[in-house]
């Protein structure tokens, strides 16, 4: 390999790394200790995902609404929905992992209690986008700064759908697996 492809190798493969490692992790350190506490309980941990969710939520609907952060909220928005996407990915994360382990009585009447939670809140969640994506078609000073969080309100929106699909199949488990241990 000559020296300009190795040259140009190792730097795609810095360039790659940065990017990687400039990615924000969307928990205060606060949240995140929070998260460890409850590691082995799922409704609690589940509700947590759902607060810490809500909130960037409330961030976003409070950058919109104060005048004084008119200057970047654009970019800020577009920084809070970044958090809420991956936020609902964690939610989906715990679902899924929480589904497949093997936990006791008491842990699967709670997981199932988080699941009923998470869908609610995303029933809500829902809501606030569609209200978000309605300010956009009609009014012009959020439409313009929409240019900066447009394809992230997007990715919210899927992620969103997709976790409340999710946790609906589970919860339908659940009940399908009631209505066959009362039919034996």
């Amino acid at each position: 390999m000559s020296t300009a492809k190795k040259l140009a190798l190792i730097v795609l493969v810095l360039t790659t790394t940065l990017a990687f490692a400039r990615k924000r992790d969307p928990l205060t350190d606060a949240e995140a200790d929070q998260l460890r506490q409850v590691a082995l309980e799922p409704q609690k941990r589940l509700k947590l995902y759902i607060k810490f969710t809500e909130a960037r939520l409330d961030s976003i609907d409070q950058a919109r609404s104060d005048p004084k952060q008119a200057q970047g909220r654009g970019p800020a928005i577009h920084n809070l929905l970044e958090d809420f996407t991956a936020l609902i990915d964690e939610i989906n994360d715990n679902l899924d992992q929480y589904e497949g382990r093997g936990l006791d009585k008491d842990q699967t009447k709670d997981f199932h209690k988080g699941v009923k939670e998470v869908i609610t809140a995303e029933q809500r969640f829902r809501a606030r986008l569609r209200t978000l994506r309605h300010d956009i078609d009609t009014d012009p000073q959020t439409k313009t700064e929409s240019r900066d969080y447009m394809f992230v309100l997007q990715d919210a929106e899927d992620a969103l759908k997709t976790s409340l699909e999710i946790a609906q199949e589970y919860a339908k488990q659940k009940d399908e697996g009631k209505s066959a241990g009362k039919q034996k």
